[in-house]
């Protein structure tokens, strides 16, 4: 594995204790393979892989390995008890132990990349099935690596693969910064930046992405810092700059987990695509594909969500300061956003489209101040940040802030500019 992740040109800094585990000796007596799907163990067990096909259910996978009847209804009784059936995904794999005689010893389903789906026949006869999720084995590892903005690398998320990482490290960085830097349209040639992360494996696979621990971002020769800190007797760690204060503002960047595309900017005279005549945009558009989650930038109630005109399908939301913010040519609302709801910072609230008067996917996104629109470009740069780090607490967290940047720098000083290791 050590030899993997350098080949990713990435740098282990340390490792963290497995965080889950589960003990399974069962499927260590397999002895010889028939075939990719059905393999057959020492003593008196036959072990059945097999991955979700499209369009599939429980019943019908049960079906087809001639698990019928009463055992494929008492197996399923089981299953939802602790997960609903109907989630199952094509794609995902899966696998049953059978016994000598054909009575299922075991089924196991995986879930996603933290659980597994595990349904055990307690009695030996079949007539009696427990069911549970059960936590994968996984290793966590602080791994550091420095990007550039460069002419082959233009991006952050292009930086992040040429160093061999991928987009949902992107987003977890935008994230972070999405209160000082516009990643969409203030990156420059001869950016840089330095990052400590987590990253979690399972069985030696990728499995996903942890927290961002430190980062450190130079942007148009400005520099920003941003170190993860728990405060004392808070449930949520936040991120702070070097001295403590926050960088979490009161509303987001964008209503888009990364920095989006620009397609059109706030005027008060612009020819409309469809209509052709000149008239105000009170809004930014960003370009996206369908589907594409869109997050509230804020804390705040729901006034309305459907259907508004011109607008499509359209959330409107109340926010503190006689703030409101408006999400316009949606193709779906998420669950649960009705009018009177609440909903908090970065939550998801419905999916770009193209409804109303759009002439392709987009969102057109909207801020309105004590009843005039503005600029959501212009105003977000001239709101509050967040609470700092209380002062009785600052000595825990400069403590904090130089163990994670020594352990980030002393990594990175040996990477070459490429994000190689240095030879």
């Amino acid at each position: 594995m050590f030899k993997r992740l350098t080949k990713l040109r990435l740098l282990m800094v340390s490792v963290v204790l497995t965080v889950a585990c589960s003990n399974d000796a069962e499927l260590a007596d397999i002895t010889s393979v028939s075939s990719a799907d059905d393999v057959f163990l020492r003593s008196d067990s036959r072990l059945i892989k097999g991955v979700v096909p499209r369009r599939a259910t429980l019943a019908g996978i049960f079906n087809e390995h001639e698990l019928k009847g009463g055992v494929a209804t008492r197996i399923i009784e089981a299953v939802r008890s602790v997960f609903d059936p109907r989630r199952i995904r094509a794609g995902n794999a899966y696998q049953l132990v059978f016994t000598a005689d054909g009575s299922l010893r075991r089924f196991e389903y995986h879930v996603d990349n933290d659980q597994f789906l595990q349904v055990r026949n307690r009695t030996g006869t079949g007539s009696i099935f427990d069911a549970e999720l059960i936590p994968y084995v996984k290793e966590r590892i602080k791994i550091a690596m420095r990007g550039f903005i460069d002419p082959e690398h233009t991006s952050l998320v292009g930086a992040l693969n040429g160093g061999g990482e991928n987009v949902m490290l992107g987003i977890k960085m935008a994230e972070v910064f999405s209160g000082e830097i516009d990643f969409n349209n203030e990156l420059r040639l001869g950016d840089r930046f330095d990052v400590l992360f987590e990253k979690y494996f399972r069985e030696g696979e990728f499995a996903g992405y942890g927290d961002v621990v430190a980062a450190e971002f130079v942007n148009k020769g400005r520099q920003v810092h941003a170190f993860r800190f728990t405060v004392p007797g808070d449930d949520e760690a936040l991120y702070y700059d070097d001295q403590g204060r926050s960088l979490k503002r009161l509303f987001l960047r964008s209503p888009f987990r990364f920095e989006p595309r620009v397609t059109s900017r706030f005027s008060f005279r612009r020819l409309h695509p469809v209509l052709g005549v000149h008239r105000p945009h009170l809004g930014v558009d960003y370009g996206a594909p369908t589907g594409t989650p869109v997050i509230a930038v804020a804390t705040g109630q729901v006034v309305s969500a459907g259907r508004s005109g011109g607008s499509g399908n359209m959330v409107r939301l109340r926010h503190t300061n006689g703030y409101e913010t408006y999400y316009l040519h949606l193709s779906a609302f998420a669950e649960g956003v009705r009018s009177g709801a609440r909903v908090v910072q970065g939550q998801v609230i419905g999916r770009v489209g193209a409804t109303g008067l759009a002439t392709g996917p987009h969102l057109d996104y909207r801020m309105r101040k004590n009843g005039e629109f503005v600029n959501p470009l212009l105003e977000h740069r001239k709101l509050p940040p967040g609470d700092p780090v209380p002062e009785q607490y600052l000595e825990a967290f400069y403590a904090t802030r130089d163990q994670t940047r020594e352990q980030m720098l002393s990594a990175t000083a040996s990477l070459s500019k490429t994000g190689t290791l240095a030879q």
